[in-house]
C-alpha cells in the first residue's frame, strides 16, 4: 500500500491544498498531514489552532479528512494496528 506523510512547513497552504489535490488525483491510498506546530489555517486544524495529525484515506476517489489531536489515538487504514496517541507521536525524542 502506498502512503505519503507530509510534515507541515511555514508554507502550510501547499500541503493542505495543492499536495492533497495532487495525491488525490494520482490515487495515493492514504495521505497524512503532520502539523506538529499547529501552523495550518483554522479551517484545517480547528480553532483554537493546535498540533494536529490529519489522516486522509482515499474513499471513492476522494480523500476523507480525519483529524487527531492531543490524546486521540491515530487511526489509519495503512497501519490498522497502530496504537499511538498524537501526543505520543509528537513527543518522540524529547
Amino acid at each position: 500500500m502506498r502512503l505519503v506523510i507530509e510534515v507541515v512547513s511555514t508554507k502550510w497552504q501547499y500541503d493542505y491544498l495543492v499536495k492533497l489535490a495532487e495525491y488525490e488525483k494520482v490515487a495515493i491510498p492514504e495521505y497524512w498531514i503532520v502539523d506538529y506546530l499547529g501552523l495550518g489555517g483554522r479551517r484545517y486544524i480547528g480553532n483554537p489552532k493546535q498540533p494536529t495529525i490529519s489522516v486522509n484515506p482515499l474513499v471513492d476517489g476522494e480523500y476523507v479528512v480525519n483529524q487527531f489531536r492531543g490524546d486521540d489515538v491515530v487511526r489509519s487504514l495503512a497501519f490498522p494496528d497502530l496504537n499511538l496517541t498524537v501526543e505520543q507521536i509528537f513527543n518522540v525524542g524529547q
